[in-house]
């Protein structure tokens, strides 16, 4: 059923509206209301969204674009919980065999939602992941290659999109060649500033990792589906004098050009601050990755024109 066929360029910004006192993990969702007027924020500058998971939010998400015909593309992404052990990952990526188990079936609810979102939207839905970061090895939801592979095979059966699966740059380069030669499109995160890199350094050391994956995988397209500069850091992972909201403006200016110009579809991480996420530190890195503050107010970044 599937149909390969390339994405185009298109200013595209990864979406998820959970605002304080909401997030997935408490199960307390943004309302459609909350979603429209995040919408609306986004609309104009952006064209193509990528969502997460097959869960309430997203729902609300197309339910929302197809009601009020919003000009967006979506990149619907399927969240694949862990289905082995991950001894490796500093937070904590080992669990009872039950809760492994409990994971497959939901894993496989989980697909079938993404397959049957994407044959009731087509219009809207223009590419689905099959999974994000689950092969890296420090991720909390690891899944063996073959089993995304699987995966991948099953939901390309079934849909008219290009499939794709999200992951850090790093697997493609080394264990991920089997998946990639089942999907349609590889999608690779690059984060200079996780890596320590300045300012300076952050576009060339982009356009390498980019440029290192499309080598490996020359009859394949490859898309950016997360890039972008914390705007805060208590420390934990990035120096605090290498974040910042002019930094981040300065790095996605420079990002945002080269995509344009290479035509090079990349989704910038992230459209809104997520308080929710990480530890309780309010200067925990993951919670200022938006070209929004959670209060909806706009960074500096929101003001590049391209």
């Amino acid at each position: 059923m599937n149909q390969t066929r390339p994405l185009s360029y298109k200013r595209a910004i990864c979406y998820s509206g959970f605002r304080d006192n909401q997030s997935p993990d408490t199960g307390v969702f943004p309302s459609e209301s909350e979603i429209l007027e995040d919408l609306l924020l986004l609309s104009g500058h952006w064209s193509a969204l990528r969502v997460y998971a097959c869960d309430v939010h997203t729902e609300r998400v197309l339910r929302t674009i197809e009601r009020e015909r919003l000009p967006f593309k979506v990149m619907l992404g399927a969240y694949i919980g862990a289905e082995v052990n991950n001894p490796n990952c500093p937070w904590g990526g080992v669990y009872e065999d039950a809760t492994l188990a409990a994971n497959k079936e939901a894993n496989r609810a989980e697909l079938d939602r993404a397959i049957a979102w994407a044959n009731r939207y087509p219009d809207i839905i223009d590419v689905v992941s099959v999974g994000n970061e689950a092969t890296v090895d420090w991720t909390d939801h690891l899944i063996e290659p073959e089993t995304v592979k699987a995966y991948a095979s099953d939901v390309r059966s079934q849909i008219k999109q290009p499939v794709t699966f999200c992951e850090n740059y790093v697997p493609w380069l080394t264990s991920l060649a089997e998946l990639a030669a089942n999907l349609d499109v590889i999608s690779i995160h690059t984060y200079p500033v996780w890596e320590y890199k300045t300012l300076d350094e952050a576009m060339d050391y982009t356009r390498k990792n980019f440029e290192a994956v499309q080598a490996r995988y020359p009859d394949k397209q490859v898309i950016i589906t997360e890039a972008g500069w914390a705007t805060a850091s208590n420390g934990r992972g990035i120096p605090p004098d290498n974040v910042g909201e002019m930094l981040q403006r300065e790095y996605l200016e420079q990002l945002l050009s080269w995509a344009e110009e290479q035509q090079i579809l990349v989704y910038v991480f992230e459209a809104f601050d997520e308080n929710w996420k990480g530890s309780d530190h309010p200067l925990e890195p993951e919670k200022h990755w938006g070209l929004y503050r959670a209060d909806r107010s706009a960074k500096p970044a929101l003001s590049i024109q391209r």
